[in-house]
């Protein structure tokens, strides 16, 4: 008897702690088994034993087949432990559902995994590709206001557009973001601009500027659709074209001046060398007329030169002495002065 009481015992102790088990289970297998959506106590008991939110996923089972979705819990469980958001994907599943766009479950998956990490989600491109969004270009993040192009004539055009694009489910995964898009448009518009032979062209006809953009295909490999390009404002900036003609004339005249700078050194170089020149012959003159006395006396002592000689060439010298003089009366007034 006394190992039947205790069998007995550990019996109740083992059925209690499974109907607890159960218990904790059967609100979850209750809500969905009224729900349409039934999961079976072991499946929910699965879960909980690989760490799977069971209670998370029943709902998000209950709302799909709510919505008239048919989801079992192995591809509800799978996009969890893949780290997907479950409930957006549901939520993006029926959003597509409901708009009548062809979504499938393992493409929601792979747009939602996709987009973890960014500030963006499945959902969001599911709404997009329902309700267009309008993306500014440039984008106010940027902090500038317009993008700015110069026509032929020289003269800057400033435009602001506004682009509406739809989220192209089918390509979404790995293609170009907004930022691709609004690059592409605003080129597209300076290119516009930069072909136009005047400003007043593209003022005069600023939609050519979004068919010329729609012309390009922008939206080539990026995960949106281009629905239309609008152009919000066009105003006139400044004249490129005359202030680099300024600034070019500006560097002529530097350039000019620096030549003719060049130059002026150059002769004052020449001037200071013919100078120098001029010194050096008067050096010679001076040495050759020291070597006048010297050869006189010389030819003195030998005999060359007599006396009366030495003496008619005095009195030539003085005599020319005084014609210079004569010839010079400025000098002849000076030196009397003196």
């Amino acid at each position: 008897m006394d190992l039947l009481n205790i069998a007995l015992i550990i019996l109740g102790i083992i059925l209690i702690g499974m109907f607890l088990i159960i218990l904790s289970y059967i609100r979850t297998w209750i809500q969905a088994l009224l729900s349409g959506a039934q999961v079976g106590i072991p499946t929910l008991i699965a879960m909980r034993l690989r760490n799977v939110p069971y209670k998370m996923i029943v709902e998000a089972r209950i709302t799909a087949v709510k919505a008239g979705i048919g989801l079992d819990t192995d591809k509800l469980e799978a996009h969890y432990l893949a780290e997907g958001n479950v409930i957006q994907t549901v939520q993006a599943i029926i959003a597509a559902d409901k708009a009548g766009i062809k979504l499938s479950w393992d493409r929601a998956c792979a747009i939602d995994l996709a987009t973890k990490g960014t500030n963006k989600s499945v959902l969001e491109a599911v709404r997009t590709s329902i309700n267009p969004k309008v993306i500014d270009c440039p984008a106010r993040e940027s902090g500038r206001t317009t993008i700015d192009g110069v026509a032929k004539d020289g003269i800057q055009v400033k435009a602001r557009a506004r682009v509406t694009v739809r989220s192209n489910l089918d390509q979404y995964v790995g293609s170009a973001q907004e930022e691709t898009i609004i690059a592409r448009v605003g080129e597209g518009i300076v290119t516009t601009i930069g072909s136009s032979e005047t400003y007043k062209f593209v003022l005069e006809n600023p939609d050519r500027i979004s068919k010329v953009v729609l012309q390009r295909g922008l939206d080539t490999g990026t995960a949106f659709e281009i629905i239309s390009v609008d152009i919000a404002d066009v105003d006139v900036g400044t004249n490129i074209g005359a202030k680099l003609q300024e600034e070019q004339a500006i560097a002529n005249k530097n350039m000019a001046q620096a030549q003719a700078e060049i130059r002026r050194a150059a002769a004052v170089a020449l001037e200071q060398e013919m100078k120098a020149r001029v010194q050096e012959m008067q050096a010679k003159v001076v040495e050759a007329e020291a070597q006048v006395p010297l050869a006189l006396s010389e030819a003195l002592r030998t005999g060359k030169l007599g006396v009366m000689d030495y003496y008619r060439l005095q009195n030539i010298q003085a005599d020319t002495e005084m014609r210079d003089s004569i010839s010079k009366p400025d000098q002849g007034e000076g030196r009397i002065q003196d």
